[in-house]
């Protein structure tokens, strides 16, 4: 699933079993070992299971200075062994603190399948073809009511265009075979190339 999105300077960091040459294939972007500072975008591709190592975090905190718009991808969530919420806890130690759009919602054979957005609850179906977009149902607004209440504080606390300012970082989960993540991520690119 190749982006429309190429006018941005893009660039790719991890470590090589997050896979992100795979990642900078899907939004046009380049993968790299060094600090870009002139970057328009830094996608930081993490595996779950694989952990984060030491190069990567240093490739972060260099882009701390010129505030580069930042996001996380959590890929390899069709490892059965693979947990967004815990990717997303140890970005929060090494990296700063991330904020969690989308929440992975699996299917009865345990593997990602949807996305349940904290901003209005809506479910993204990926198992459809195209995919749907439906209203949860109250059981699932109860499991992730205490995951949107510290989405929506965050996003106030950070203020407008946060993201865009380097100030905000979100973690995407991210399938690309699937779809799954793949049209969030775009969603934020676009927020770059309004300003």
């Amino acid at each position: 699933m190749q982006s429309q999105i190429n006018d941005l300077r893009i660039h790719v960091y991890g470590h090589i079993s997050a896979e992100p040459a795979r990642v900078a294939a899907a939004f046009n972007a380049r993968v790299s070992d060094s600090t870009e500072s002139e970057s328009d975008l830094a996608i930081f591709a993490i595996d779950p299971s694989a952990g984060i190592d030491q190069a990567t975090i240093d490739l972060w905190q260099s882009l701390d200075e010129y505030q580069v718009p930042r996001l996380v991808v959590v890929t390899n969530l069709e490892k059965l062994e693979a947990d967004f919420d815990d990717a997303v806890m140890i970005a929060t130690r090494v990296f700063d603190q991330m904020i969690t759009p989308y929440l992975v919602l699996h299917d009865d054979t345990g593997l990602p399948a949807a996305l349940i957005s904290l901003a209005d609850l809506q479910i993204i179906d990926y198992s459809t073809s195209p995919q749907t977009i439906k209203s949860s149902d109250e059981e699932h607004q109860t499991l992730v009511q205490e995951f949107r209440d510290e989405y929506l504080e965050l996003l106030a606390a950070s203020g407008e265009n946060a993201f865009s300012a380097g100030l905000l970082f979100p973690a995407i989960p991210l399938w690309i075979e699937r779809g799954i993540g793949v049209d969030i991520v775009e969603q934020f690119i676009k927020q770059l190339k309004i300003i």
